[in-house]
């Protein structure tokens, strides 16, 4: 396998709204920054796919602005045409914030912060190493990534291999916190539908009772041309059934949904979130686990278990990246 080796001011290891978010803050102060991800598009958990002619949100289902700088990114998003309102209020959710969608589906507006990044998708990193005074980052494919920093929002679990494989060795105090993050697991059904769903506008529910979280309808939505349904499941169903046959648990989510849903299911395809959603958050927007030459950590289990959360996470990560070059230039 041949080597190649590219470098970089920062690289961010995730293209979810955490690696997105620090990149640009990072771009726009004039650093080069390489953004690498394991998968073939941005957005992370704000994940789209579509089966046949429908179309699923099936990660994230929609997106709020609790914070003014988050808001004013999401209005930037609307005016770019990659995000819409879908509703403020539904049964369980009467705060009066506005439920954002993406337009044409969640990962728009991923895809719209995206622009302009020096993107390496479809590329896994396996190893994060020390180079003296810079980092080298190691790829499956043999590619090396040599940076003055690092900023990691993949899950803290996956984060954390990848430094050991790296025998990068974290503060027992920091190593412990990260250590503490944990996640809810999360099975998700897609469901194409023969008949229109009996689910009411605007087309998201959430049950009361086990095995199913929440419920979407896409084509109520707007974003699937024909009817097609998005079921969560609940933490508890996700980690009893995650080792068990995945077309048997859809049929038993279903099945609990069918009054919701009201017709024959023409097809189905069920997706594992191993890492749904941090059910313990760090206190700081990020970790610092190294400081010289900086590796940060970033993510919703810093910020917040929501999309604005993971923003907000990598602002921060990319502001103690910022400040460490001001302390050097000074």
């Amino acid at each position: 396998m041949q080597v190649t080796e590219e470098k970089a001011c920062v690289v961010v290891v995730g293209a979810g709204m955490a690696g997105l978010t620090a990149a640009n803050e990072l771009r726009l102060a004039g650093a080069r920054v390489l953004v690498l991800d394991k998968g073939r598009g941005v957005g992370g958990r704000m994940a789209t796919r579509r089966i046949d002619c429908s179309t699923f949100d099936h990660g994230a289902q929609f997106i709020t602005a609790r914070d003014s700088r988050f808001g004013a990114l999401v209005e930037q998003g609307r005016q770019a045409g990659a995000v819409e309102e879908w509703f403020r209020n539904s049964a369980g959710n009467a705060d009066g914030f506005i439920r954002w969608r993406g337009t044409p589906a969640i990962s728009a507006l991923a895809k719209h912060l995206a622009r302009g990044l020096d993107l390496h998708l479809e590329t896994t990193v396996t190893g994060v190493h020390r180079d003296g005074r810079r980092w080298q980052v190691q790829t499956d494919s043999g590619s090396l990534f040599t940076a003055d920093a690092v900023v990691v929002t993949a899950p803290v679990p996956q984060s954390l291999r990848m430094l050991d494989e790296g025998g990068i060795v974290v503060d027992s105090t920091i190593r412990a916190r990260l250590e503490a993050i944990e996640y809810n697991r999360c099975l998700a059904v897609m469901a194409i539908l023969d008949a229109p769903s009996r689910i009411p506008a605007p087309g998201f529910i959430t049950p009361a009772e086990e095995p199913i979280a929440s419920i979407s309808d896409n084509q109520l939505k707007g974003i699937s041309a024909e009817p097609a349904v998005t079921i969560h499941s609940t933490p508890a169903f996700s980690l009893e059934q995650w080792d068990a046959d995945r077309q048997v648990s859809g049929r038993t989510l279903l099945d609990a949904a069918s009054p919701w849903i009201g017709s024959g299911i023409r097809t189905f395809q069920v997706h594992g979130w191993r890492y749904s959603k941090p059910i313990r958050i760090d206190e700081e927007r990020c970790v610092v686990a190294c400081q010289s030459p900086p590796l940060i950590f970033a993510g919703d289990a810093f910020g917040g278990p929501s999309v604005e959360g993971a923003a907000i996470s990598g602002w921060a990560a990319a502001e103690v990246i910022l400040m460490n070059r001001r302390k050097i230039t000074k």
